[in-house]
């Protein structure tokens, strides 16, 4: 019997849901390290430097892991593509996993001196490499399981991160409010890094019980070097996924990681900062969701474009509400951004990055083309932060933003519609057999 239209089949409903958690544990692990980069990371790493400098190399080493993306993108898509999307998640699932474990034990500067910020780099480009093969992995999991609204079934991944931000900056608000502010650069901050030990053994329990998707399956003609195919067949495709994840990829860094440090040096607590990107994170992960389905009912490019506009326009009023000092204004001010425009912009391209390549090399396509455009969420803090950019005196930010989310709607306005097209198998979604 087959079941009813309005309930997802038993694996879709397992897909979906270990695509979630997965996303979930994974930017937990990786948005925690960007959490406490802003935080306290320059204080236990970088001591030997000016506290400006400091946040400068902070931000570094977060670069460091945006960078290693396309790397694990090119690794795990490889492995995705040739022995199945299952098997490879697993993998990365672990080491992401392992590595935030290994931070959350990892001795600071004082201990051992320069080996602290050369090993916190060294698992930074670990995490970095495992969330690249993660990301397209579980974007693909949900979709190729799906034969319909695509969009939605897809879009739980991408709620995944801002869930994860969730726990992540909730875990170092309570740690912070239970030991203090002198015991969390000291010690605290392990804690919520330790506690990815028992996220991984849900995560890998939940995924255990997902079968292969129905597209690797019946694909009969694996590519030989995914890589290498994308590159030769596909280099539009990838081109426009890079470009048109730009927009989405810098907001999503200065929404999450720049703004912290900026509010906090316009005199915001750090808790309160903490609460506001929680408060935030929480409609954004309900906000992809909603925009994903709209994108299923009036198509991919609409939702996208309206998103990217919308966030060159917020862009100039986010830092004027926080330098405002008033903290109604500052949630005001990353609610919008993150939990409603940047939503919006974000939601659909889920499913728009697994719809752009075929089955045969579409894990490797994904995520390469998410991973090089991931790049600009970690190097956006870095750059507004040596460039000065301050309350008073942001006038950078705005104007970066706008331009990437210009580059998003050129790019989204050279892909076909792709919503209402049929799943693909050997060619693109939205391609003739």
């Amino acid at each position: 019997m087959s079941a009813p239209a309005d309930r997802p089949p038993t694996q879709l409903r397992r897909a979906v849901t270990s695509s979630y958690l997965g996303s979930v544990i994974e930017y937990y692990d990786f948005l925690l390290y960007a959490t406490a980069s802003a935080v306290v990371f320059n204080t236990v790493f970088f001591p030997s430097v000016d506290p400006a400098a400091g946040v400068v190399a902070s931000f570094g080493t977060l670069v460091a892991g945006y960078a290693a993306k396309p790397v694990g993108a090119a690794l795990f898509g490889h492995f995705g593509d040739r022995i199945g999307r299952k098997r490879t998640l697993v993998v990365s699932m672990t080491v992401m996993g392992t590595v935030s474990v290994l931070i959350g034990l990892l001795p600071g500067y004082a201990t051992i001196g320069v080996w602290a910020p050369v090993l916190l780099v060294l698992l930074r480009i670990l995490q970095g490499i495992a969330l690249g093969g993660e990301w397209g992995g579980s974007v693909l999991i949900s979709t190729e399981h799906a034969t319909s609204r695509r969009g939605l079934w897809a879009s739980f991944t991408l709620s995944g991160a801002p869930s994860g931000t969730v726990l992540s900056t909730l875990a170092l608000t309570v740690v912070a409010a239970a030991v203090g502010n002198d015991a969390l650069v000291a010690w605290g901050w392990r804690i919520p890094f330790l506690l990815s030990a028992v996220l991984l053994a849900v995560g890998l329990f939940v995924r255990a019980k997902v079968e292969e998707t129905p597209a690797f399956r019946q694909e009969r003609e694996k590519a030989r070097v995914p890589l290498v195919e994308v590159l030769r067949a596909h280099p539009r495709a990838l081109l426009i996924s890079v470009g048109m994840g730009a927009g989405a990829f810098v907001a999503q860094g200065t929404l999450t990681v720049f703004v912290i440090t900026y509010a906090v040096a316009a005199g915001f607590t750090r808790s309160a900062v903490l609460n506001a990107l929680t408060i935030s994170s929480v409609v954004a992960a309900v906000g992809v969701v909603v925009f994903a389905a709209l994108s299923d009912r009036i198509g991919r490019r609409p939702v996208v474009v309206a998103g990217a506009v919308g966030m060159a326009g917020w862009a100039f009023a986010i830092f004027p509400l926080i330098d405002s000092g008033s903290f109604a204004l500052l949630l005001l001010a990353v609610v919008v951004g993150q939990g409603v425009v940047h939503t919006a912009m974000f939601g659909p391209m889920a499913a728009l990055y697994a719809e752009l390549f075929p089955a045969r090399v579409r894990y490797t396509g994904a995520s390469l083309g998410l991973g090089l455009a991931g790049i600009a969420s970690g190097l956006a803090p870095l750059v507004f932060a040596a460039l000065g950019a301050k309350p008073g005196d942001s006038l950078v930010v705005p104007v970066v933003l706008t331009v990437c989310c210009l580059l998003t709607v050129v790019c989204v306005r050279l892909v076909p519609e792709t919503g209402s097209a049929p799943v693909a198998g050997a060619e693109r979604v939205g391609e003739p057999a």
